[in-house]
């Protein structure tokens, strides 16, 4: 199983071709399902049918608690994951280890980053007040639809140098915290009211289809829109605009990983078929060649793969690399969906910015098992 974007899709039912050529008896048929759903559909309603899905690494500390996944380090080679963590972008290969293992493999790297029209804007923005005036000329787009309105607060948290608390222990900084509420505010006001119900890709679609927006500050990559002719407009890709003083960093981390089911009956073929796709000679020809973004930092710095991309990955490399991992414990995913309502009502003016702060702390800590 996996998500219904030529993304998420293409590269996989290629690989599970050519390996084929490798397993002459072995046939991978890939399902697929939006990414609203990807998102939100547990993994162990997930692992009870697929031997392979592709996961959000935000569901991992689920994963340990239900028990449904095969640990990756059980059947892999050591020294293949120890090579795979050492070419990971950033904190992906990290963000699927929790427990003590590895539940599974960084295939796609995202973050929050920049997105442009080259033909309406310039030059990338690198300032969050120079957003915000284009933003009231009615050329920005921002995706708002839950869980991406809570991103995009993490991401100016984080970028403002008080990162969201991923443990029970952290604390919220309430001066930044209305810092950050109040450039968001001052976005949504300015954005037009559709972006309440876009997604990255709905936002994406937009901008590549139509002719006033030019940019969109905070979207997760999506690679294909910067390959000619995959939309009318070819996008350009850049770090996130920076609301604090120390530049793109802090955007929350995004991406995807090949997981295997507990309840496989292939263990051993399914972890090689997971090593393999991650491997950086997969991920920079055929997984990159069929509209896939790979995870692997070998990829993100091949040549071939850049041009076919207009760079996108080496104009990103920053803000992926300094990316900040979200909370994964048992009982963060439902925050994720009560914590986006928790926001859009304080945008929408139906509660105060110092009251949604209050209710998302407060919920945050209740989302920890007792």
């Amino acid at each position: 199983m996996t998500w219904s974007d030529p993304r998420g899709y293409d590269p996989l039912v290629a690989a599970s071709a050519a390996f084929r050529d490798r397993h002459p008896h072995v046939r991978i048929d890939w399902d697929k399902r939006s990414l609203q759903r990807f998102e939100s559909t547990p993994v162990d309603e997930l692992a009870a049918t697929y031997d392979l899905m592709i996961i959000d690494h935000p569901h991992v500390g689920e994963v340990v608690a239900q028990n449904c996944l095969l640990p990756i380090d059980r059947h892999g080679d050591p020294a293949l994951l120890e090579q795979l963590a050492s070419e990971t972008v950033g904190k992906s290969f990290h963000s699927y280890f929790y427990g003590g293992h590895q539940w599974a493999l960084p295939v796609d790297a995202a973050c929050q980053v920049q997105a442009i029209r080259p033909d309406l804007c310039d030059a990338p923005l690198t300032d969050l007040s120079a957003v915000i005036a284009e933003a009231r000329a009615g050329r920005v787009l921002l995706p708002l639809r839950p869980p991406h309105v809570l991103m995009c607060f993490f991401t100016l948290m984080a970028n403002l140098g008080t990162p969201f608390p991923v443990s029970r222990d952290g604390a919220l900084d309430p001066a930044n915290g209305r810092r950050t509420m109040e450039a968001l505010q001052a976005l949504s006001d300015a954005v037009d009211p559709a972006c309440h119900g876009m997604d990255p890709i709905a936002a994406l679609d937009a901008l590549a289809d139509g002719s006033r927006a030019a940019m969109i500050p905070f979207t997760y990559l999506y690679a294909p829109y910067a390959q000619a002719g995959y939309r009318p407009n070819r996008l350009s890709y850049h770090d996130i605009p920076a609301a604090g003083l120390s530049g793109p960093l802090g955007s929350a981390l995004g991406g995807t990983g090949l997981a295997v089911s507990a309840r496989t009956a292939h263990p051993e073929l399914c972890t090689e078929f997971a090593l393999w796709v991650a491997s950086a000679g997969m991920q920079s020809g055929l997984y990159t060649a069929n509209n896939g973004q790979p995870g692997n930092a070998l990829a993100w710095a091949d040549a071939t793969v850049n041009a076919r991309t207009g760079n996108a990955y080496h104009q990103t490399r920053m803000s992926h690399e300094a990316a900040w991992l979200r909370p994964r414990h048992a009982g963060y995913m439902g925050f994720q969906e009560e914590a986006s309502h928790i926001l859009l009502d304080a945008l929408t003016g139906k509660a105060t910015h110092d009251s949604a702060l209050s209710a998302l702390h407060a919920r945050f800590l209740e989302s920890f098992p007792a």
